[in-house]
């Protein structure tokens, strides 16, 4: 895997014409939410942040009201061009992509009892849970050597999956402990 840039590390700011591409990119290519696209988009092709950088962005948009990839779109504008790249980044994202789904959902509705377009969606779903799979998985290796934060990415995903308790109730729970765990872990480092 590519080595990503540094944060702070000079070079030639971002084109606003590169930020709408790339998040036009993500929405085009980005079956069921983008998250698997954005991360490959920003950190892998474009090294436009690093995997830390991604994790703390995406960790911020799950704590804000709305859908996590807006708020990753706009973050990553933010951070790269200021005010405007957000714009650029969020135009990109939602623009060209909402006719285009707003179009093929309609088309879909209007069939959805054919029973080839009910295998195309499951098939579908399927692959797109896979993909999100692996990104959570690609995610937490950064971290993989933090014995306290695999056991509270394991009681999330349990707390998700197992118990489907609401996403509100496992994080509002888990990020305190987690918090505190880091910050003795830091402590205890010192």
């Amino acid at each position: 895997m590519s080595q990503a840039v540094e944060i702070g590390s000079p070079g030639p700011p971002v084109r606003l014409s590169a930020l709408f591409i790339g998040l036009l990119k993500v929405s085009l290519f980005g079956f069921g939410g983008g998250l698997v696209w954005a991360r490959r988009v920003v950190v892998e092709q474009q090294q436009w942040i690093n995997e830390q950088e991604f994790a703390e962005i995406l960790t911020l948009c799950q704590l804000m009201p709305g859908p996590n990839i807006v708020g990753i779109a706009i973050c990553v504008g933010s951070k790269l061009r200021g005010a405007i790249g957000a714009i650029a980044a969020v135009a990109g994202f939602i623009l060209l992509p909402w006719t285009v789904g707003l179009s093929l959902g309609g088309l879909v509705l209007q069939h959805a009892e054919l029973g080839v377009v009910r295998n195309i969606l499951g098939g579908l779903s399927a692959a797109a849970a896979g993909l999100l799979i692996g990104t959570g998985i690609r995610l937490l290796m950064p971290h993989r050597r933090r014995r306290t934060a695999l056991l509270f990415a394991t009681c999330a995903f349990a707390g998700m999956a197992f118990t489907k308790l609401p996403l509100l109730i496992v994080l509002f729970g888990l990020a305190p402990l987690s918090i505190a765990a880091t910050a003795l872990e830091g402590a205890r480092a010192r």
